[in-house]
């Protein structure tokens, strides 16, 4: 696994086009297949791995060509270490704004 936490936001934009591009190829597809897999135009899978502004969704529906939709569900999972942990998360998953804290506090 690759430590991105030392990365600038480009970096890691560039890393995962390249890792894009490199499952599309070990998957011997085009860009035109993948896209009429994901119903999507193929420009937006060249401006995808080229790390142009594409929507979340183009890329959702890229990973599950590319069969990799479990890579993605990994994302933003609770980190839960502790007890308390667990109990921020469950008391969090009630309330759906978080209070703004006073200026001088």
């Amino acid at each position: 696994m690759l430590d991105l936490s030392f990365s600038k936001p480009e970096e890691i934009v560039r890393r995962l086009c390249a890792r894009l591009r490199t499952e599309r190829l070990a998957q011997q597809m085009t860009q035109a297949d993948v896209a009429g897999r994901a119903g999507i135009g193929t420009n937006t899978v060249s401006n995808l791995e080229a790390g142009r502004n594409v929507g979340f969704e183009s890329l959702v529906r890229v990973a599950m060509v590319l069969g990799r939709t479990k890579d993605l569900e990994g994302l933003f999972l609770p980190k839960l270490e502790s007890l308390d942990d667990i109990r921020r998360y469950e008391a969090s998953a009630t309330r759906s704004r978080i209070k703004r804290k006073p200026d001088n506090a």
